[in-house]
């Protein structure tokens, strides 16, 4: 199934892209949200050094590490068959390896009161990738980027943007937990307020982008 092979590479692809994306676009928030607030010269370093080690080993080796088993659990299901009940099996026997590389487990406190409902939008984002790699990874016809790729897998712009949607609404809800009580990060000890600003301003400004991007997939001739 050679079709497999050449999505496969195209949603990975893709995915990588929007990853290193969403760093660049994190650490330039950061940056002006410690351009605006009134803290120390000694502590405006010490945030932006944790972010750059964050960004540039935990959350991209964490991300990567979900990329190869969302794809991977995808192409596993298009050779052996997804039906429900090997869906459901796979999802059981990934979702553990998944949660390990997600932030939320890497930088969350698992005893906080906060964290089980985190870790089940944790699940119902791997669950939701699948979907949408199986769809993406099936598409047998001829395709030549991750445009055709995926006008062809979700045959209306409304169906794709539905999806979109779904994807999004799992992270904003994952954002108002944290929002809600940010005690329940770990790290920084400090600037834990402007981090998840950052992180908020980060997903709408993605947010646009994806329905603009998504927009000009599906208004292509």
């Amino acid at each position: 199934m050679d079709y497999i092979e050449r999505n496969y590479h195209l949603v990975k692809g893709r995915m990588i892209q929007q990853m290193e994306n969403s760093i660049k676009m994190g650490r330039k928030l950061i940056d002006e949200e410690l351009d605006l607030g009134l803290l120390s010269l000694i502590i405006k370093p010490i945030i932006k050094i944790f972010y750059d080690n964050w960004s540039q080993n935990d959350a991209r080796e964490g991300t990567l590490i979900q990329i190869n088993i969302s794809l991977e659990s995808g192409k596993k299901l298009l050779h052996d068959g997804d039906s429900a009940e090997f869906f459901d099996k796979l999802v059981q026997e990934n979702f553990p390896k998944f949660l390990e590389a997600d932030q939320t487990c890497r930088q969350c406190n698992k005893h906080h009161k906060n964290y089980e409902e985190l870790k089940q939008i944790a699940k119902e984002t791997f669950i939701n990738y699948l979907e949408e790699v199986v769809k993406l990874l099936g598409v047998k016809e001829d395709v030549d980027n991750y445009g055709d790729l995926s006008r062809i897998a979700f045959k209306s712009k409304e169906e794709a943007f539905q999806n979109l949607m779904n994807q999004l609404n799992f992270t904003d809800r994952g954002i108002k937990i944290v929002e809600k009580d940010i005690s329940i990060l770990r790290r920084p000890p400090i600037g834990k307020k402007i981090i998840v600003k950052a992180l908020r301003k980060g997903f709408e400004q993605t947010k646009t982008e994806f329905i603009n991007a998504l927009n000009e997939t599906y208004n292509q001739k």
